[in-house]
């Protein structure tokens, strides 16, 4: 399991334990999206620093340079066992019961959050995209199960220094990890909730990289060979100079993003 799905477990499950799902069975302990939902309702970007975050396909060879930054969010969220997640609404209409729930001030930038969390989870799927939203790891096992079957591999970024903006360099072990996946991408909410979606023409690769510093990192990134269904206003399109439908697309993920693929 990678850390940063390790992390979210609530104490009593980190240990290796098989964890009840509340309906009898059991399990073992074992990228912004790619459209950017915001984007539908708004005509402002922002563009983030030097950091790269989108490149073109072109761009992924031995010895390319690019600035990183391997953030690891200080607030986190653990996930809630399913049999209590699922006594809790999840819906635009029920955001003031749920932020009363969880004792959130409806003008605080979390009750922001939540809403933005819940709207981009019930609006419609873009063009080949296949959407769901875990709120329990339960949820989101079940999930992965009903596209791939249980021979599965949970991927993420791994990197030896975090939180340091810095240039690495990619080296040679380029590796495509698959042409079906299911990217799992952790939403700001009250507890951990998952936005996972499989996009159709698309690639997962795992990119080996050493900074300046001489600390090595695996990132994970996703190229998209068909952006033609993307709101044209989205912030790769502005950075990397191109159109929706021009050349295939990449992007690294958040560490906090689980990429799913079939052994």
């Amino acid at each position: 399991m990678p850390k940063a799905l390790q992390d979210l477990l609530q104490p009593e499950f980190k240990n290796g334990i098989s964890t009840s799902t509340g309906d009898g069975g059991s399990y073992e302990n074992r990228y912004g999206t790619a459209y950017w939902p915001e984007l539908r309702k708004s005509n402002k970007v922002f563009i983030p620093s030097k950091t790269t975050i989108f490149f073109l396909y072109d761009d992924l060879l031995p010895h390319k340079i690019m600035t990183l930054n391997f953030t690891k969010s200080n607030k986190t969220s653990n996930f809630l066992p399913r049999k209590i997640a699922e006594t809790i609404p999840f819906s635009s209409n029920m955001l003031p019961q749920i932020l009363k729930y969880f004792s959130i001030k409806p003008s605080s930038k979390e009750a922001q959050f939540a809403k933005r969390t819940i709207e981009d989870c019930e609006a419609p799927n873009i063009r080949g995209e296949n959407k769901y939203c875990a709120t329990s790891l339960e949820s989101l096992v079940d999930f992965v199960i009903t596209k791939f079957g249980k021979k599965v591999q949970a991927l993420a970024n791994e990197a030896e220094k975090e939180n340091r903006e810095q240039e690495y360099t990619i080296l040679k072990g380029i590796k495509m990890i698959g042409d079906k996946q299911i990217v799992c991408h952790k939403q700001r909410y009250a507890y951990a909730v998952f936005y996972c979606h499989t996009i159709n023409a698309t690639k997962a690769y795992t990119i080996p990289l050493e900074g300046v510093d001489g600390s090595k990192a695996k990132a994970i990134a996703v190229c998209h060979a068909d952006t033609s269904a993307w709101n044209p206003k989205h912030i790769a399109f502005q950075i990397l100079k191109v159109k929706p439908g021009g050349p295939p697309v990449c992007h690294f993920l958040n560490c906090d993003t689980i990429v799913w693929v079939p052994n």
